[in-house]
């Protein structure tokens, strides 16, 4: 018995890697731009050359049903932006 729980416990901590391996957030859809978002209509054309990669970037403006957004941004190693999040918030909750 005591020879048998390391055993199970070291297969669980070499599983679970494999487990977690499917709920990547590569399989999630990739948001597209809405008006108002940074790189709707494409990247913009300054590039953000003294930003480290990897740093996020921040936007929120109001979209045309008035409701608040906020996005988040990644800058990736070629300098474009990936947007990675984005939240929509109503001004006035129900």
């Amino acid at each position: 018995m005591k020879t048998l729980v390391p055993a199970l416990l070291a297969a669980a901590l070499l599983a679970a890697p494999l487990l977690l391996a499917g709920c990547s957030a590569a399989d999630a859809p990739a948001l597209e731009p809405i008006p108002g978002s940074i790189t709707y209509g494409g990247q913009p054309r300054t590039k953000l050359t003294k930003s480290p990669i990897g740093s996020a970037v921040y936007n929120d403006f109001y979209n045309q049903q008035g409701e608040h957004v906020y996005e988040t941004y990644i800058l990736q190693p070629d300098r474009s932006l990936k947007l990675v999040r984005r939240q929509i918030v109503p001004d006035f909750p129900q």
